[in-house]
């Protein structure tokens, strides 16, 4: 077997009991918060058996970076398995591009190994820091889907550790029902000890990049439509505070076939910032400005990967910007064919005096999902991170809640903190088809909620 992971010495899992190390092991958005019972942390796969055996029913959850953004890595009042130290590439194939790493890894350091090599990740969300098991787990997608779809489609085979058997293999030709339901299953299905993928060959580590203004959502419609065909990476910033013409950048990029330098300018939000920062006023200057610089300087440009896929991961903490309370990210998908409805949740977020920080909207693609409870289908995502105000933010997201569900849509279960269980059951009915493969011994903070447990 080869390998590329420098392995530890044996070390012994430490577990923490209601303490400040407990506390630390939050989600993204930073609410809700979670008080865990205890975190052990995992070492060597062998480990995962022990754990899972010895654990009550339904008191664990695996975790990872903690990237995602509502409760979906949380498992407050029970116990989580941190899995981040399970980080090895196990064996590799660079004729292929086929490599099998264990499900701690993150992105980013795999990265580091096979872009030198003339590889790429398949599918990539927009943060790097994430691990491959969450990366299955909630079947990320990115500016690709249009032509890749999800993450999920290039994974070959998982080996799951579950409480109730010995590790078990699956893939699409063996134990695929348990496969279908680990792709996108939440973490709940049992720990992904390692996963085999299938990597993208690349010529070069940079991306050729469009920047194109547009003045509506139909002018986006059009830019879309006429972009999927010749470029691999589509994506638009939307401006959502900026009245009834919502206005945006568009970006759509390929692979390039040649290398260019990269130096990361590392910053760091040191606290959680006061919440006038991201006042409306504020941040309708901020778009305003950012708009005109963005639509005044439009055209090429050939970039590193790493800005173009991973723009905030230059900032250290960047979610401590939405103050001690946290924010939430508003993600949903539309069906394809009409743009009132989007227009609508824009407007509603607009009129509500809401600061809308960042907004993005991006078409998806035909490529079917092997998960069940996998969110991209054909139409049009938009994503609205917005500060939590308590009652008025919550009251926001429940009316956006019923454009969504009223035009056939649904929510991302990775980005929730707080759909209910009638959204999420009319948003995936294939959830009954989940339940008979969940792991007797896991359960989420997110699963209780949507299942009203």
């Amino acid at each position: 077997m080869t390998t590329l992971a420098t392995v530890p010495e044996r070390e012994v899992a430490v577990a923490g009991r209601g303490n400040a190390r407990t506390e630390r092991y939050q989600s993204w958005g930073r609410y809700p918060k979670a008080a865990h019972r205890s975190v052990t942390k995992i070492y060597w796969r062998d480990e995962l058996v022990d754990a899972l055996r010895r654990a009550e029913p339904a008191s664990l959850l695996p975790y990872g970076m903690g990237r995602s953004y509502g409760d979906c890595c949380l498992n407050s009042g029970r116990d989580l398995l941190d899995c981040t130290a399970l980080n090895r590439i196990l064996d590799y194939d660079w004729e292929t591009g086929r490599i099998c790493v264990e499900g701690g890894i993150t992105l980013g350091d795999l990265l580091k190994v096979i872009v030198p090599r003339g590889w790429f990740l398949p599918v990539t969300p927009g943060t790097k820091f994430v691990t491959v098991g969450g990366a299955i787990a909630n079947d990320v997608h990115g500016k690709n889907h249009h032509r890749a779809g999800t993450f999920g489609c290039h994974v070959k085979q998982i080996t799951l550790y579950r409480s109730d058997n010995d590790p078990v293999v699956c893939s699409p030709a063996v134990n695929s029902d348990l496969f279908q339901a680990t792709i996108a299953g939440l973490g709940l299905t049992g720990v992904i000890g390692s996963a085999e993928i299938q990597l993208k060959r690349i010529g070069g580590n940079a991306i050729d990049v469009e920047t194109l203004a547009f003045r509506n959502l139909d002018h986006f419609v059009e830019l879309s439509a006429a972009s999927d065909q010749n470029h691999e990476y589509t994506v638009a910033w939307v401006d959502c505070l900026s009245g009834t013409e919502t206005r945006g950048i568009f970006f759509r990029g390929n692979h390039a076939e040649k290398n260019v330098s990269y130096r990361s300018i590392k910053t760091k939000i040191p606290f959680p910032f006061p919440e006038f920062v991201l006042s409306r006023p504020a941040l309708e200057l901020f778009n305003r400005a950012y708009f005109t610089l963005k639509a005044r300087n439009p055209g090429f440009a050939i970039v590193h990967y790493d800005p173009f896929f991973y723009p905030l991961d230059s900032v250290q903490n960047w979610n401590l910007l939405y103050g001690r309370r946290g924010f939430v990210q508003y993600q949903c998908v539309l069906p394809p064919g009409d743009i009132s409805a989007v227009k609508k949740i824009i407007a509603a977020v607009s009129k509500s005096g809401e600061a809308c920080f960042l907004a993005v909207l991006k078409a998806l693609g035909e490529i079917q999902s092997p998960g069940l409870l996998s969110f991209p289908r054909p139409g049009l995502t938009l994503t609205a991170d917005l500060p939590m105000r308590g009652n008025r933010t919550l009251a926001l997201l429940a009316s956006l809640d019923e454009l969504v569900l009223a035009n056939g849509g649904r929510l991302y279960p990775a980005k929730d903190a707080r759909m209910s269980s009638a959204m999420f059951t009319a948003g995936f009915p294939n959830w009954t088809r989940l339940v008979p493969y969940i792991d007797p011994k896991i359960s989420s903070s997110c699963w209780r909620r949507v299942r009203s447990e």
